[in-house]
């Protein structure tokens, strides 16, 4: 869909490391990027369950020091951001580990992003507002889902406004990404369905993008053709290392597609349901998918063709349009195969907020390479029928 008078970036980590036993090789990249004291960027949750101390001892067995900040929290807010770099600043870190899936990176990303270049992490909000490159950075991610372990995507929470700010910046891309699926094995299903979605939304929203080119197509029809045959399984059996391999290997071919093609009013619309609600990006993704879909249909639909074929279906003797329906069929069949709730009512969204959440979707950066423009109304419509 790219035009061929524009030029096109493409942004990936200069390292990427996969399958089992991957995570092992944290203490070689640390030694090879020259780190003498990581912070190690997670959650709560990872803290408690010995992760972040087995990275450490991956950092120490390299001959450098680490320090665990597990602050934070999911949909990350400013104010964790500012609380890690405290940290980073008193114990005088020169590197970034991140551990966990989009809320630690991302976190982390902000940290980086505000030690090297001063300021608030609000004043980054937008398309590459740093000037200074960040601490040496690994992200060693354990679901699949978000791709922030590499992208130059950062989402930030404005405690103020409650509104996810939107920070696209080149400099915020890991230097090393590492995708070890046996740190997935233990992931719940819900977990397990919610980031599975939110990778096929990545990968959907990149191939009908209006930015998409043949790399990012590519990287899209393969993340959605893996998704499709590998998400009912992974969620069924976390413990089947076949599925979550395969899931690790789609979910970074989602975010090969969209970090370089970019995303829709999904992301801008489920960005204002996170920051408005606290709820999990990955269950809003999945709800919105076929709404908007079904909206942009139109736009582009022998695109949403190919997706149904991504994804399994027989569109043999059938028009372009009743291909691309049935995508939209697959995609809702998919959520609920694996449990995703059935609407936005389940999780206590109110309508009298839609206005001003569509109002703040249609100034999300995401929303700029929607394949179809959108009125206030078309969104607060979209918004409707999703509940």
């Amino acid at each position: 869909m790219a035009l061929a008078d524009q030029v096109y970036g493409f942004f990936i980590p200069n390292v990427t490391l996969m399958g089992v036993g991957a995570v092992k090789e944290t203490g070689n990249q640390v030694r090879t990027l020259g780190c003498k004291k990581p912070l190690i960027v997670t959650d709560k949750g990872l803290s408690a369950l010995g992760v972040a101390d087995k990275i450490k001892g991956y950092v120490e067995e390299a001959g450098a020091q680490a320090v665990i900040f597990d602050g934070a929290e999911p949909n990350p807010t400013d104010i964790n951001v500012h609380d890690g770099l405290k940290i980073f600043q008193e114990e005088k870190c020169d590197s970034i580990i991140s551990l966990g899936g989009g809320s630690s990176h991302d976190c982390a990303k902000g940290i980086g992003i505000v030690a090297t270049n001063g300021g608030h992490i609000r004043d980054y909000e937008g398309v590459d507002k740093s000037s200074k490159p960040m601490p040496p950075f690994i992200a060693i991610n354990t679901t699949a889902g978000t791709a922030s372990e590499m992208t130059r995507f950062c989402i930030i929470t404005n405690t103020d406004t409650h509104v996810k700010m939107a920070i696209v910046d080149w400099r915020v891309t890991p230097n090393v990404a590492i995708n070890d699926p046996v740190l997935m094995v233990g992931k719940p299903p819900a977990l397990t369905a919610a980031t599975g979605m939110d990778a096929l939304t990545h990968a959907v929203e990149a191939y009908v993008s209006t930015a998409a080119t043949p790399v990012t197509d590519a990287c899209a029809l393969m993340a959605i053709k893996l998704i499709s045959e590998n998400l009912r399984t992974a969620v069924a059996n976390g413990q089947n290392m076949e599925a979550r391999d395969k899931m690790a290997y789609a979910e970074y071919l989602a975010g090969m597609a969209f970090n370089n093609a970019s995303l829709g009013y999904v992301h801008a619309m489920a960005h204002q349901l996170g920051g408005f609600y606290n709820l999990p990006h990955g269950v809003c993704n999945a709800i919105l998918l076929p709404a908007v879909e079904s909206f942009n249909l139109i736009a582009s639909p022998k695109r949403f063709a190919d997706i149904a074929v991504a994804m399994g279906e027989n569109i043999e003797g059938l028009s372009v349009r009743d291909a691309a329906d049935l995508a939209i069929a697959s995609i809702k069949k998919l959520s609920a195969d694996i449990g995703i709730p059935a609407g936005l009512k389940e999780l206590g969204v109110k309508e009298e907020d839609f206005e001003i959440m569509a109002k703040n979707a249609m100034k999300d950066a995401c929303s700029l390479t929607n394949p179809r423009i959108a009125t206030l109304q078309d969104i607060i419509g979209i918004f409707k029928a999703a509940m």
